[in-house]
């Protein structure tokens, strides 16, 4: 038989490279489907900003930058008759559901803390303080992806870490930190902290995870020297990716030190510079804030603001508290915009020089926090039920858009940029 009459006869040289080849075309097209596929079905996002209306049980989505009109809403308690017999058939949960509403919730309850989106625009992620839990919801029909319910009776302040992946919530009845995978709402890991665990912040590209703990807030002893009545208040640092705690810091005697004993130590709001090596704070009862060094661990400057001559010094008077709740930090670093709650007024300060400018008038601001172009403060006037941005240059008034009841925390989000509000 001849050699070319053979089917198993090996081919020649030129024929083999060419099905090496060929071979090799197909699967860099096979890898390439792979890899471009999900990318380039991927729906496109936008920028917004989500504002919480604690009250209403609500989430307005407005522009991010411009004229921050409104874009829809959210309704962010679609379980509300489930969770509402859950706590009336439990005499526990029910105490601290009605304590909740009488105490940090002046009357109301407590429905929206804070709000984050998932990294694909899909869904929200909302603290629920009345409902002790974090729920992510699907912001195309507004329906529970998944939810967890915290540690103790209270869910508070969250955190997200840069990369978009994981956030921490504070359970503050049990002095705890949660870590949640923000897709899935598994539980990562935890931390215990001083009492009434409250804001949290990524550090150095998540290296870092902090926790202020404010310590008890709901009860009247607020006078000086009734301070050992608020419990145990400091900073817990951890490493964000063994939950263990690698530094832990009391302010109470770096503001002896720097010659302010008349200052509570409760850490409420704050903002870390652009190289995280100065951390700018406000204090329960303080109508100012201060700047603390962290390589040095100690109070470098302490600036007081005016008060509003219409407000009364009576501390009990104060929301939970605070009489400047609200601090943020533009993008380069240069400016500080401070909420000043029980004074009504919102102000830009520089930050080399700690002089305030213009006061802004506004109705109980109650946070502070940054447009999508970095260019104004945005804070949420919970008194007057709106937003108002202020300029970081001329530290003037923008705009204000209406929003929902007693509107708290502000953050930047990034969704569906043909998303429409859920019809239900």
């Amino acid at each position: 038989m001849h050699a070319s009459s053979n089917p198993a006869r090996k081919p020649s040289g030129s024929a083999l490279t060419r099905r090496r080849l060929t071979h090799a075309v197909t699967a860099v097209a096979v890898l390439a489907a792979c890899v471009t596929t999900p990318a380039a079905s991927a729906a496109p996002l936008r920028e917004v900003m989500f504002v919480g209306n604690n009250w209403d049980g609500t989430a307005d989505v407005i522009r991010s930058t411009g004229d921050f009109a409104k874009i829809g809403r959210i309704n962010v308690i679609p379980d509300k008759d489930q969770r509402l017999t859950e706590i009336y058939l439990n005499p526990i949960k029910l105490a601290f559901f009605l304590g909740i509403r009488s105490g940090p919730g002046e009357g109301h309850d407590q429905f929206v803390d804070d709000m984050y989106s998932t990294p694909d625009g899909t869904a929200m992620v909302v603290s629920r303080p009345s409902f002790a839990d974090v729920v992510s919801l699907d912001l195309a029909t507004g329906n529970i992806k998944w939810r967890f319910p915290v540690s103790g009776f209270r869910a508070d302040h969250m955190s997200v870490s840069p990369d978009g992946t994981k956030i921490a919530v504070s359970a503050s009845t049990s002095n705890t930190v949660h870590v949640l995978d923000i897709n899935t709402g598994r539980q990562l890991g935890s931390f215990k902290t001083g009492d009434k665990p409250h804001e949290n912040a990524f550090t150095n590209g998540g290296r870092y995870l902090w926790n202020m703990s404010i310590g008890e807030v709901n009860n009247d002893f607020d006078a000086p020297w009734q301070d050992f009545l608020k419990g145990d208040r400091h900073i817990t640092v951890v490493d964000a990716a063994t939950y263990q705690v690698v530094r832990t810091i009391d302010m109470r005697g770096k503001l002896d030190a720097f010659g302010r004993k008349d200052l509570s130590d409760a850490v409420r709001p704050a903002t870390f510079s652009p190289d995280f090596s100065k951390l700018y704070f406000q204090v329960s009862y303080f109508n100012g804030f201060i700047e603390y060094d962290v390589a040095t661990d100690r109070i470098t400057q302490v600036k007081t603001l005016p008060k509003n001559p219409d407000t009364s010094d009576d501390r009990t008077t104060f929301v939970n508290d605070s009489r400047h709740h609200g601090l943020s930090m533009n993008p380069d670093g240069s400016k500080l915009c401070v909420a000043g709650t029980m004074d009504d007024y919102a102000t830009v300060v520089d930050r080399a020089t700690l002089q305030q400018g213009p006061l802004v008038t506004a109705s109980k601001p109650y946070w502070a926090t940054v447009s999508g172009d970095g260019r104004q403060c945005v804070i949420s006037e919970s008194g007057a039920d709106q937003v108002t941005a202020i300029d970081f240059g001329t530290g003037q008034k923008v705009v204000s858009v209406p929003v929902g009841d007693h509107p708290q925390r502000v953050r930047v989000a990034r969704i569906s940029a043909d998303w429409t509000s859920p019809t239900h």
